[in-house]
């Protein structure tokens, strides 16, 4: 999994971690159903916000859901998801993104992409997601060329980018290509007058994904020699935070002008996890479930606990020290753990038994030291004066 709004299943609570499951594996579904099994990879949590908002337009959901199977993902349980225009939109966007990157990733020669029949093989596969995300595009009425048109130029823009250009001259294909797929989500509900400021919120998406990103990335790309839009155009972090807390605000405003019939998770989605995904990539503030921050002095947890969780980058689910005595060995204890995780136990379980160690553990989603109550949710910052993210701050 990958995107930049990941939030954490303990904020979400039941009610809107449910829909967020939904889109999330209607998502997954959708590009199964459309593309065939393998294109289940391209599976990302930005790509069902596509999928949240055309919900959000339509109101009560009934008629555009459908009971899926047990999943190895959800631990063999059953799952009402989301289905129709807005997943095979989100399906066919997640697509041609996900060929850009690969083709971005071939172009920085990153890791194996550095040997030359590994990087023709992925330009293969790359190009076969476009001619995907093509597809399943035609199929609710949106133009992919729109996308593949920004992904091209990104790559000349970047070629004559150096110290000077502004970082906006960077970031405006990104912009472009969240527009039209957020804007396209007001064609698929059947409300037109929502297309202009969801198309703003789209361009601020875009721009903020595109600098989160730059700044996540910028010490793995120095040590690589890669290209990293700040380093090229010398772009400050203050810089780099101005324009992203420009951008969330941005985003707000744009949001108060869409007509939504049930906006909550869109909401909650955009204006707080938002808010998050800024503050853990600058390293001010951290969930407890999130790895230590890019940028700044790790955020030390109230509770002693492995990072990585639900939602965010995995890390080390075990952690510690085990004892030697009564331990699997190598192969059945991978075995062992690829058993916890297809079961979710790693997350949901109140305790399982260590694959390695066998010790007793607790699940990580039973370590949190989230703060869930209404200040988490609606704080200062946010400006809202309720308490279940419904509001239109």
């Amino acid at each position: 999994m990958f995107g930049m709004v990941r939030p954490c299943r303990h904020r979400l609570g039941e009610g809107f971690g449910a829909q967020w499951t939904a889109h999330l594996c209607g998502l997954c579904l959708a590009l199964r159903g459309d593309h065939g099994q393998f294109a289940r990879i391209v599976t990302n949590y930005d790509g069902l916000l596509l999928s949240v908002l055309t919900d959000a337009q339509t109101g009560p959901a009934g008629t555009r859901r459908r009971t899926a199977g047990p999943c190895p993902l959800r631990g063999m349980r059953t799952a009402s998801v989301a289905r129709g225009e807005g997943a095979r939109l989100a399906a066919a966007v997640s697509l041609v993104l996900a060929s850009a990157k690969v083709r971005d990733h071939v172009a920085d020669g990153d890791g194996l992409l550095a040997h030359r029949p590994v990087a023709l093989a992925a330009r293969r596969v790359a190009a076969h997601w476009d001619r995907a995300g093509a597809r399943g595009g035609s199929l609710v009425g949106f133009d992919t060329d729109l996308l593949v048109d920004a992904v091209d130029r990104q790559a000349g823009i970047e070629a004559l980018a150096g110290v000077g250009t502004p970082i906006l001259t960077v970031t405006e294909p990104t912009e472009t290509a969240t527009a039209a797929a957020f804007a396209h989500t007001a064609v698929l509900a059947g409300r037109p007058g929502n297309a202009a400021p969801l198309a703003e919120a789209g361009r601020l998406f875009g721009r903020l994904a595109h600098l989160l990103d730059a700044v996540e990335d910028r010490a793995a790309d120095t040590a690589s020699g890669a290209w990293n839009p700040l380093a090229a155009t010398g772009t400050p972090l203050t810089e780099a935070r101005r324009l992203a807390e420009d951008a969330l605000h941005g985003i707000r405003l744009a949001l108060r002008e869409v007509e939504f019939v049930d906006g909550g998770l869109a909401h909650l989605l955009l204006a707080h996890e938002l808010r998050r995904s800024v503050d853990r990539a600058f390293g001010t503030a951290s969930c407890g479930h999130a790895p230590e921050a890019a940028f700044g002095p790790p955020q030390a947890p109230q509770v002693p606990q492995p990072p990585g969780g639900p939602y965010g980058p995995p890390g080390d689910p075990f952690g510690g020290e085990p004892p030697h005595r009564d331990r699997r060995g190598m192969w059945a204890g991978c075995a062992a753990a690829l058993g916890l995780c297809c079961t979710c136990k790693v997350c949901c379980a109140d305790e399982y038994e260590g694959p390695w160690s066998r010790q007793r553990r607790e699940g990580l989603c039973n370590t949190c030291d989230c703060d869930c109550g209404c200040g988490d949710c609606c704080g200062d910052s946010c400006g809202c004066d309720c308490c279940d993210c419904g509001c239109n701050c």
